[in-house]
């Protein structure tokens, strides 16, 4: 059961942008934080453009003539970064030229620690430069910096893993303070209407480090069906992952992840979102509760999908 209220995301009568009706471009609006904050604002009475190569209105970070048609008269954005792409300064110039006066980013905890996940320096520099390139922007600015999602689990990429009733991972002992995708949204939500969050960076956890055998027992109780969590090498993991089909460099990215977990480098608990909304996130229990995959189980299996 959420035993924290829901959020107002609505905009402030004392917000700048509470009397603005142009809408607010959402860009990977199909994705899981993307597509809730869509809701969120929208149940707020928020106009909306939601933008992704396959949703609403159509936008492809790698084709600029997309990027004219999102931001006509648009009053504020989100942005979902293309992973390792440099993209984000053009097109906040073009913003700034269309007169967008807010942006609020979606970057990634532990980007200024090169120990925070092997093999990841791409990934790394490219969010930087992101970063770099919100702040001297010259709009009103927010970065919001989620960890580990708990909904990786469910509707992310170990979710098939979760369905055929084994987490098979490198992992070891390791815990990350997993992060309800519901917060994020609401985080985001409250920077792009309301004041107080201009020049604000959140770093945004769960509310306690969870183990992924304690994210087994978890899920195991939500869903009525029994997951185990079998910790592997890397080696192995690599190993399964191309009898799958999986290409080689994917799977070496695919077990440089797991092995942030293993390293613990997300199980340090962060206050973005009591910070940035006055209450305590959500539980990794209080998420897995709510998501449509436990609802379904142990029935309907695709009616998560």
């Amino acid at each position: 059961m959420n035993t924290h209220p829901a959020t107002n995301t609505s905009p402030a009568s004392g917000s700048r942008l509470a009397h603005d009706a142009r809408p607010v471009l959402v860009t990977g609006a199909t994705g899981k934080s993307g597509r809730r904050v869509v809701t969120r604002l929208r149940a707020c009475g928020v106009p909306v453009r939601a933008a992704s190569r396959t949703g609403e209105h159509p936008f492809d970070w790698t084709n600029p003539g997309t990027w004219d048609g999102a931001l006509d008269g648009v009053r504020a954005l989100y942005l979902v970064q293309l992973n390792s792409s440099r993209l984000v300064r053009p097109f906040l110039d073009s913003a700034v030229r269309h007169g967008v006066r807010r942006v609020v980013l979606a970057s990634g905890r532990g980007i200024d620690d090169p120990g925070y996940m092997p093999g990841s320096d791409v990934v790394r520099d490219a969010a930087l430069d992101s970063e770099a390139a919100v702040r001297d922007s010259g709009l009103e600015w927010t970065i919001s910096r989620p960890g580990w999602f708990a909904q990786t689990f469910t509707e992310g990429i170990y979710a098939d893993a979760v369905r055929a009733g084994e987490l098979r991972l490198p992992s070891g002992e390791g815990a990350a303070a997993f992060l309800d995708a519901d917060d994020v949204a609401a985080v985001v939500a409250a920077a792009l209407t309301e004041d107080g969050h201009t020049g604000r960076t959140y770093e945004l956890t769960g509310p306690e480090a969870v183990t992924l055998a304690e994210v087994a027992t978890t899920l195991s109780e939500a869903t009525g069906r029994t997951v185990r969590y079998v910790p592997l090498s890397r080696r192995e993991y690599v190993v399964e992952l191309g009898r799958q089909g999986v290409p080689p460099e994917v799977a070496q990215a695919l077990a440089n992840a797991a092995e942030s977990l293993r390293l613990g480098t997300d199980a340090q608990v962060s206050d973005g979102v009591e910070r940035a909304l006055g209450r305590p996130p959500r539980t990794f229990a209080e998420a897995v509760a709510t998501t449509p995959m436990s609802r379904t189980w142990p029935g309907n299996w695709s009616a998560s999908q």
